[in-house]
């Protein structure tokens, strides 16, 4: 009996429990992977897009350094890129089929696995604080609809005309997406079509973890189409006793890959290094099963990874000790 205590402790041990000792505050962000080329952005379009998330990082990350919690530096971070045009989630989100706007968001709290999440809501300004208020107001995990504004109502949440997400240049990548199913020519080009979900994940000062997405779904989907952001697994995963991670890219695909899920379990029950399981994930079964996009993750010692399978993802990341960095290709 006593060997196979021992036994199932050390087996215990290598399925990545948390360590009592967690690694540096570190804050890192994503505003979406896609076909990025340096040649379709001008100087100005970049430097808005690294301003913003350097924008995101520093709010995030200084509410780590002032001992907030990872859950609160995400939620924030997350909420001043979705009042930016720039990315497609809250303002910026891209059209449905009908010229409409429905946005996705998730949240999980990487302490207990606390999780709440939003999908298809057409009136809430920033669906990641409804996805917190679901978590945290609810004994649900995924609201959708009128049902998710009605709550996000009643919560507090503030609640928009859905005029207040139009954006002119999302607008006409509707048109052109349209016209392409036409058989149109469809040759114009933007900086932005298939991408722009955003999500951070973050480790405080307690060495709890956090992760969150927001994302306005993809130009001229129909049928009230739910994509993996608020797909708790998918889009969005967090525990202490292996790693936070957020998605963006080809939603089915990272629903049926079980993406973030994937990842954290290769940590966990493989004691996989975080960046090889996001390697593995990301460059081997995402692409066998036909999809693209990328990831950010981070575990309880510190170590993150940013990895895509795409020709760019936004991103940035602020950790204590390290300067502030921003990427896009």
């Amino acid at each position: 009996m006593l060997l196979f205590a021992l036994l199932i402790g050390s087996m215990g041990a290598g399925y990545g429990q948390a360590e009592d000792t967690a690694g540096p505050i570190t804050l890192v962000i994503h505003g979406g992977a896609g076909t990025l080329k340096k040649k379709n952005m001008t100087a100005e379009q970049e430097k808005a897009y690294k301003d913003k998330i350097a924008e995101a990082l520093t709010i995030g990350y200084g509410i780590l350094e002032n001992g907030g919690s990872a859950l609160d530096a995400v939620i924030h971070s997350i909420v001043i890129l979705e009042n930016s045009p720039l990315f497609n989630a809250g303002k910026g989100a891209v059209f449905t089929h009908t010229g409409e706007n429905e946005l996705d968001a998730s949240i999980m709290d990487g302490r207990n696995r606390e999780a709440g999440a939003v999908a298809g809501v057409r009136t809430i300004k920033n669906p990641i604080l409804a996805a917190r208020a679901v978590m945290e107001q609810s004994p649900h995990v995924l609201l959708s609809g009128e049902g998710a504004q009605e709550f996000a109502r009643n919560a507090g949440i503030e609640i928009v005309d859905p005029s207040y997400f139009y954006t002119e240049w999302r607008y006409k990548s509707l048109q052109r997406a349209i016209e392409e199913e036409k058989g149109g020519s469809g040759n114009v080009k933007t900086v932005d079509e298939k991408f722009g979900t955003v999500g951070v994940v973050a480790l405080d000062q307690e060495g709890n973890l956090a992760a969150g997405t927001s994302t306005g779904g993809t130009t001229n989907k129909r049928f009230g189409r739910i994509g993996d952001s608020p797909v708790i697994g998918a889009g969005t995963y967090a525990d202490n006793n292996s790693c936070a991670v957020s998605s963006t890219g080809d939603g089915e695909y990272f629903i049926r890959g079980v993406v973030a899920y994937d990842i954290a379990a290769k940590v966990k029950y493989l004691n996989m290094d975080l960046k090889e399981a996001a390697r593995t994930v990301i460059h081997e079964d995402l692409i066998e099963l036909g999809g693209s996009g990328g990831v950010i993750c981070l575990d309880r010692q510190g170590n993150y990874a940013m990895d895509f399978n795409t020709e760019g993802m936004y991103r940035g990341v602020k950790q204590k000790g390290k300067a502030l960095q921003v990427l896009i290709y």
